[in-house]
């Protein structure tokens, strides 16, 4: 039957209510027969308004009965939406507890017509042979390309040394993947990473290999490059968590560079995390698996563990040789109190003969305040909230409430001296600076990040976590100040969180680089030995007693202070674990549910009926997060 007989529309409309996440059916009116094919915009009257939707499939009759509505308007007949991606927003809306609709708004651009209209081109050629030299250090490592170019889908999660150039190694296993017929989709944190690794990709592959995919481009330019990708003129996706539903044809390979980093999280419904968005397809598409970082997180060792993913990493000799011999500090010097920025660290500035990175945890000029008698907090006269100060001439200012405090006295002693027990990376600089006069001190971190340092004059960097800019050539030396802070904040991924950031500021050191860590000698073993995967199995360890992700599932529930009680009141099945509900503000608490991870699809539909319930009765919604990043 030609789809000119196939009369009923199955349309998925866009409504971010529960209750109706489901395809419609309505009926093609003869005008609209040509113009109306699966995957494409349309619009329909919907609970008494014209709405948008996607028409996932077209049939020959409805189990409605009754009278169809009809389609009322096509948008375009563009089939932006493949049968393989409305397959990924089922499944991660029934993994996140929440609607297709939502997954669909995070998949798929908003048409630009003008980039519509442009004529399809023709796919682009296949790159050429690179080889694959920049797996050879990596046990496996050049097995796994080989795998790839056979046409086979291997899985593996990769331990990247400093200097081996990430992007290349993944441009040689994206070059083997396009040239067996198959594409790959590649994420990585952000636009940052996006630029370089694009260059490179340029470089190995080609110019018109591949396409790059952002939320932060125009939106022409991504609509064009959308457009690209669905219309098969290109194989290979290279972008940040919106590139990971790209459409890639007979797609091969996944790719998700740093998975700890947070950007990957969504922060719009159904909070999706782009690791999980890419396992999934290839889970449903048979595709390859690689999972890089200079560290390694639970959730990939987990993988490891289960015999899921193979493990690609260094012998034990090169990881030694290439990473920076680590000297770590508590600070203490012949029995006095700990100083912030001991002598091992001073020396090692003064020795170096290059640039120098220092990653200072806090941002700001002093951020924490306290009295210099009696060390009692310093906070604001007005709301009681903490004092800070944003540079050496500025005024004391409220964190809370922004009120300036030009004459400030303890509360306790009376005193007027105050000391900074907290001081970000603009002090640090500071004091660096009138250490080092023949150095060039820079900052980067905050509002003002820096992309790239010239190595010229032997700078001296101080940046916060996440904001080391590279330096051609690398760090001479590259220190790591107040370890203990990190490791002091209120997060259950605290400690494979600061390794990771750790890691990847040592990554940036240069061949025979020095590194110094200011903290515990004990805590910092796995540093000394460059050892990321015994971080991430001690972690995957501590998650397994407590039974937290990605051992068990968990799952928070966020709501007014009334509604959070009833549900906590609510029958669970037996297999939720029910813990709260936790007060997050005033009015507002948490409930979290956890359960093991073999119940994970089912706790998520106990969700999505309390939402689907809450959303038919017309009462207030609640936050539903799925294995949240933080809780």
């Amino acid at each position: 039957m030609n789809q000119a007989q196939r009369r009923v529309a199955r349309v998925l409309v866009d409504t971010p209510l529960s209750h109706l996440d489901r395809p419609f059916d309505y009926a093609v009116p003869d005008e609209l027969v040509e113009a109306v094919v699966p995957g494409c915009r349309v619009k329909v009257r919907f609970a008494g308004r014209l709405v948008d939707g996607f028409v996932l499939e077209l049939a020959d009759d409805s189990e409605h009965d009754g009278k169809l509505a009809a389609v009322a308007k096509v948008v375009s007949s563009e089939p932006v939406l493949t049968p393989e991606v409305a397959a990924l927003a089922r499944a991660l809306a029934d993994r996140y507890a929440g609607t297709a609709a939502d997954v669909l708004r995070l998949a798929i651009p908003p048409r630009h017509a003008r980039a519509e209209a442009h004529p399809p081109a023709e796919p682009s050629p296949r790159p050429p042979d690179i080889g694959n030299a920049s797996w050879h250090a990596y046990v496996h490592g050049a097995a796994f390309v080989e795998a790839l170019a056979a046409g086979e889908s291997p899985r593996a999660v990769l331990n990247a040394l400093p200097r081996h150039e990430p992007e290349r190694a993944v441009a040689e296993a994206v070059s083997a993947v396009v040239r067996s017929g198959r594409g790959a989709v590649v994420c990585v944190p952000d636009v940052r990473e996006v630029a370089r690794w694009h260059a490179a990709f340029a470089e190995a592959l080609g110019p018109d290999a591949h396409v790059a995919l952002t939320a932060a481009d125009k939106p022409a330019a991504r609509y064009r490059n959308f457009l690209r990708v669905s219309r098969g003129e290109v194989q290979v996706v290279l972008g940040t968590r919106a590139a990971a539903y790209a459409p890639v044809r007979d797609l091969g390979l996944v790719v998700i560079w740093d998975d700890g980093d947070d950007l990957h999280a969504e922060p719009r419904a159904p909070y999706p995390h782009t690791r999980e968005v890419l396992l999934t397809r290839a889970i449903e598409t048979g595709a390859g698996v690689l999972i890089a970082g200079h560290a390694r997180m639970a959730e990939a060792q987990s993988l490891v563990q289960q015999g899921w993913c193979a493990e690609i990493v260094a012998d034990q000799a090169s990881r030694r040789r290439e990473w920076p011999v680590v000297e770590v500090t508590d600070g203490t010097e012949h029995g006095a109190a700990a100083a912030r920025l001991p002598a091992a660290v001073f020396q090692a500035v003064r020795a170096a003969e290059g640039p120098v990175l220092v990653q200072v945890p806090r941002r700001g000029y002093r951020t924490s305040l306290a009295c210099q008698d009696c060390r009692t907090p310093a906070s604001c006269p007005q709301c009681h909230g903490p004092l800070l100060q944003h540079r050496a001439d500025a005024p004391l200012v409220c964190r809370w409430c922004a009120t300036e405090v030009p004459r400030w006295r303890c509360t306790e002693c009376g005193g007027t001296r105050l000391r900074a027990p907290v001081v970000g990376q603009l002090r640090t600089a500071e004091e660096f600076g009138a250490a080092f006069p023949d150095r060039t001190v820079l900052t980067s971190g905050g509002d003002t990040v820096l992309e790239t340092v010239d190595p010229e004059g032997d700078p001296l960097v101080l940046a916060t976590p996440g904001a080391e800019p590279p330096v051609p050539g690398g760090y001479a030396v590259v220190v790591l100040l107040d370890t203990w802070l990190m490791l002091g904040r209120d997060d259950v991924r605290v400690v494979e969180e600061s390794y990771r950031r750790w890691f990847n500021a040592l990554a940036l050191s240069a061949f025979g680089a020095r590194a110094v860590a200011v903290g515990d000698t004990t805590v910092l073993q796995a540093l000394v030995r460059a050892d990321p995967v015994a971080v991430a199995a001690r972690e995957l360890s501590e998650r397994a007693e407590t039974h937290l992700p990605p051992v068990g599932r968990l799952a928070t529930v966020d709501g007014t202070d009334d509604v959070i009680g009833v549900l906590a009141r609510r029958s669970w099945p037996a297999f939720v674990d029910v813990l709260g509900p936790v007060p997050l503000e005033p009015g507002r608490e948490r409930l979290i549910l956890r359960v093991p991870r073999r119940e994970g699809l089912a706790l998520a539909g106990v969700l999505k009926q309390v939402a689907s319930e809450r959303s038919a009765a017309k009462e207030t919604p609640v936050r539903i997060q799925v294995d949240p990043v933080a809780f």
